[in-house]
């Protein structure tokens, strides 16, 4: 395979690589906290029943801790498949920009699929509740409380397997925006 004389020019910046990293932890235990501030206000009853946080004064408020601290770990993870994934696409000579700008776009659509996931539970629960009801732990038996704990469950799934998916994707973006500006060949 050739290489193109501005691939082989290209400046290593491992420090703008380790900044990514760890501004994608940050970002994965931001998107936790905003995403289960709303699934604690939309559900306590969720996190009460699936947390076994009966003794718990402020579901809202551990409910969010919660969210920071899965953030942190998904965030670590996601995190170092995606800044190894960069690194490797570009030999180590991203910049932090670009790549955040990709990170930024990894979190976008973990969002979206935190919407899809909520969206899709509640017209699964609304479809058949009695299978709702059997097929899930603690599911209330009144139809509005049972929408509102299908969003939190179905909403914290989609968040979780879009992260992945979004990195994933992620990642091939990179590759074709790299390629493109920097003229490697295919």
């Amino acid at each position: 395979m050739t290489e193109s004389a501005t691939d082989t020019n290209l400046l290593v910046r491992p420090l703008a690589l380790f900044g990514v990293a760890v501004t994608g932890v940050f970002a994965s235990a931001a998107l936790g906290a905003i995403t289960n501030a709303v699934n604690g206000w939309v559900s306590p009853v969720y996190f009460v029943t699936i947390m076994r946080w009966q003794e718990v004064e402020d579901v809202w408020r551990a409910s969010i801790a919660q969210g920071i601290f899965e953030g942190l770990l998904f965030g670590v993870f996601f995190s170092l498949v995606f800044t190894a994934g960069v690194g490797i696409i570009t030999r180590a000579s991203s910049s932090y920009g670009f790549a955040v700008r990709h990170l930024l776009g990894i979190v976008a659509g973990a969002f979206a699929c935190w919407v899809i996931g909520g969206l899709a539970a509640m017209g699964l629960a609304s479809l058949s509740p009695e299978f709702y009801r059997r097929a899930f732990i603690g599911v209330p038996s009144e139809f509005g409380p049972m929408l509102a704990y299908s969003w939190v469950g179905g909403s914290i799934w989609g968040v979780q397997l879009g992260g992945l998916v979004s990195v994933v994707i992620g990642l091939v973006v990179v590759r074709g925006n790299w390629r493109r500006s920097h003229g490697t060949p295919k």
